[in-house]
């Protein structure tokens, strides 16, 4: 289920989780049920300044009852400690030497954190260009995202993958769906007008378990990209959004940023605002990245949420 929500909402989805945790594991133990793992995960997009979020909580009974682990009291308890992580090298090595400021205090920090990645290099997917009549165009589209992944790729290290399953960030041809039109924006309140958009991203909480290791807190993002535009607009659009999957959840107040937050006329490069302000984000506490503090690799057999 998807639902847009405010920051009063959030807060009171994040009480009555802790509570709904609280009462399951008095249930599941009245009944001498255990639970093997509790996975959490969200999904999050950003578009048009709104955020949407989707919230599922998955509980699996343990096959066997040795193996089993109950789930801890609290929301907090089941998420690693808030750390920051190492800086890539780009940008412990980035200096701005006109101190030309940033627009942190525009990026929104989520539940988690914010959503740095402390596994270099990032692996990219971008969707393949189509066979048949639509070829020609499509790569033309291919080719205008890999030019903004290799802008980005400057300031933090990128890969390319051949495999969505293996990506950390997908990029797809496609539109993204359509989006109901805010209230202030409705001429006429029994119309729910839709607006088209041009590109969205999303991003995933997951619990990754890699063989003979311990399971860590992990994200990866979708970026939709839509077709048919011109290739100069294809690759403004696609930098803006792979600016979001690396980091810069929020937007700029300044049309000279790749994170201005809406078209322009002429779209820029990447700016020294916006690497000053990537810096800053790699600098803060998160809880992606880090192991589970009450998973291990003998008790917790299964994948995490997908």
């Amino acid at each position: 289920m998807t639902l847009l929500l405010s920051e009063a909402t959030l807060k009171r989805m994040h009480s009555a989780v802790r509570l709904w945790l609280k009462r399951a594991k008095t249930c599941f133990g009245r009944s001498q049920i255990r639970v093997r793992w509790l996975g959490l995960w969200l999904s999050i997009a950003i578009c048009s300044g709104g955020l949407i979020i989707s919230v599922h909580l998955l509980v699996a009974p343990s096959a066997r009852a040795q193996d089993a682990v109950s789930p801890p009291p609290n929301l907090e308890a089941l998420l690693p400690v808030a750390s920051p992580h190492p800086l890539p090298p780009a940008l412990m090595n980035w200096r701005d030497l006109e101190h030309q400021g940033d627009y942190f205090s525009e990026i929104e920090p989520t539940r988690l954190g914010y959503l740095v990645w402390s596994r270099f290099p990032v692996r990219v997917y971008v969707e393949p260009a189509a066979l048949g009549v639509e070829t020609d165009r499509s790569q033309v589209w291919v080719t205008a995202v890999r030019q903004a992944v290799d802008d980005w790729s400057a300031y933090l290290p990128l890969e390319w993958v051949d495999s969505p399953e293996d990506a950390d960030i997908s990029v797809w041809r496609s539109a993204p769906p359509l989006q109901v039109s805010r209230p202030s924006d409705v001429q006429n309140p029994g119309q729910i007008p839709l607006r088209a958009r041009s590109a969205e991203t999303r991003y995933e909480v997951y619990i990754d378990r890699p063989v003979n290791a311990q399971a860590v807190l992990s994200h990866r993002f979708t970026i939709q990209l839509r077709p048919g535009q011109s290739a100069n607009y294809i690759t403004a659009a696609a930098r803006h959004e792979l600016g979001h999957a690396l980091g810069l959840w929020g937007h700029s107040l300044l049309d000279s940023d790749v994170m201005y937050f809406s078209q322009v006329r002429n779209p820029p490069a990447i700016s020294v605002r916006d690497i000053n302000t990537l810096q800053r984000i790699y600098e803060q506490p998160t809880r992606l990245g880090w192991v589970l503090p009450y998973d291990s690799p003998s008790s917790m057999r299964t994948n995490g949420a997908e």
